[in-house]
């Protein structure tokens, strides 16, 4: 059953006016009939007047009428004004709410290009219109990321599943047999579709809080020595230079597998784009109390400043810099993210343009702080996915 909307803003507004009438009206009449009277006299007696005399009771008469008509007047000018400024503010504010929502209606249908312009009036209904236009560009670009994310993914899982079904066809038909390379070819292909889904139910279950992480004590320099060792062959092969800097920087409390896992993919992502000959070099400082700074900086291709706000965005490509030829679906930096953001950190990239590299920062607690009802000491690790990769 459906319920009524209520009074618009016009009657609303014009019952508050009507509310403030009826009180000042009521004062005054009080003051006039109670507090009036007996003052008035009081002073016409000490005037000289005498007590009932004719005199007296004209003026005091007289008084009684010259405040009825005051009231009246009074009731009468205070009604036509409340009329018209219930009329006036209903008609500046319902038509920016008219506004706001006609787009509210057009982007429940799906028109999520729908912007409120300025609407001129007032802080509080530009405050809102605001924040109206901030959700209206964060719902297009999610529906933007959505729209390319079913498409790349229909894309990644095409390639794997079509050899598989060409292979499977074959064997069936008699027309291939059962060998070694063959079985590490469709092998290969179930990998690389075990770890496409193995890598987007992990950034998932990070980025909705669901993520419980293994965290000890761990040397900084210990970790860069993993992450780099595990990196140095691929890095040695393309002529990129690996360089690590290390501060006096000391422990933090992480999760190995996971923080691994992130330098990984940065180190990783930032080979890809940078040409022989440059230079990635991983670097860990401890920049404020009781926070560590991971930074990954190299000398490759850069980003440009449009598509900074959104690489971290799952299956994301802003250029060709960053597309399928080079390697990589677009999850690897959102896995990262979302890993640093499950230790309380957060990972950022700065860089300042096409040609002049980028940096990846990892801004980490160097502690854990546990929050409330968290059982001390539950660890349920995730499947494990490959060091470094980045599908």
């Amino acid at each position: 059953m459906s319920r009524g909307h209520g009074p618009g803003l016009a009657r609303r507004f014009l019952a508050a006016q009507l509310l403030v009438v009826a009180v000042s009206l009521l004062a005054a009449v009080v003051v006039a009939v109670v507090a009036g009277p007996p003052i008035f006299h009081t002073h016409l007696v000490m005037a000289g007047r005498a007590e009932g005399s004719a005199e007296l009771v004209h003026a005091e008469q007289a008084y009684r009428e010259a405040n009825l008509i005051v009231l009246g007047v009074a009731l009468g000018t205070a009604l036509v004004c409340a009329l018209l400024v219930s009329a006036w503010c209903s008609r500046r504010i319902r038509r920016p709410l008219d506004r706001l929502s006609t787009a509210a209606l057009g982007m429940a249908s799906g028109r999520y290009g729908t912007r409120v312009p300025p609407l001129g009036a007032g802080a509080e209904v530009e405050a809102v219109a605001g924040a109206f236009n901030t959700m209206a560009t964060r719902l297009e670009r999610t529906e933007d990321t959505r729209r390319r994310m079913l498409s790349d993914l229909a894309h990644e899982l095409r390639t794997p599943v079509s050899v598989l079904t060409v292979y499977l066809d074959a064997l069936q038909d008699g027309v291939a047999t059962w060998d070694q390379d063959t079985g590490e070819l469709m092998a290969g292909q179930l990998r690389r579709l075990g770890r496409l889904v193995e890598d987007i139910h992990d950034v998932s279950r990070a980025q909705e809080g669901r993520m419980i992480l293994d965290r000890a004590e761990l040397a900084v320099d210990e970790l860069f020595a993993e992450a780099t060792e595990a990196h140095r062959e691929a890095f040695a092969a393309k002529g990129v230079g690996l360089r690590i800097e290390v501060a006096d920087v000391g422990t933090a409390e992480v999760d190995r597998q996971r923080i691994g896992q992130v330098l990984g993919n940065l180190l990783t992502n930032a080979l890809r784009h940078t040409p022989p000959g440059g230079t990635v070099t991983l670097r860990a400082t401890a920049h404020r109390p009781g926070r560590l700074a991971l930074t990954v900086t190299d000398t490759g291709e850069g980003i440009a400043g449009e598509h900074l706000p959104q690489i971290f965005e799952r299956f994301y490509r802003g250029d060709t810099a960053r597309d399928r030829d080079h390697g990589g679906s677009g999850i690897g930096l959102a896995i990262a993210r979302a890993l640093v953001e499950a230790h309380g950190g957060t990972l950022t990239a700065a860089s300042d343009g096409p040609g002049r590299g980028a940096t990846f920062t990892a801004d980490l607690p160097r502690h854990h702080r546990p929050l409330t009802g968290t059982p001390g000491g539950a660890t349920t690790p995730l499947p494990d996915t490959p060091q470094g990769y980045i599908p």
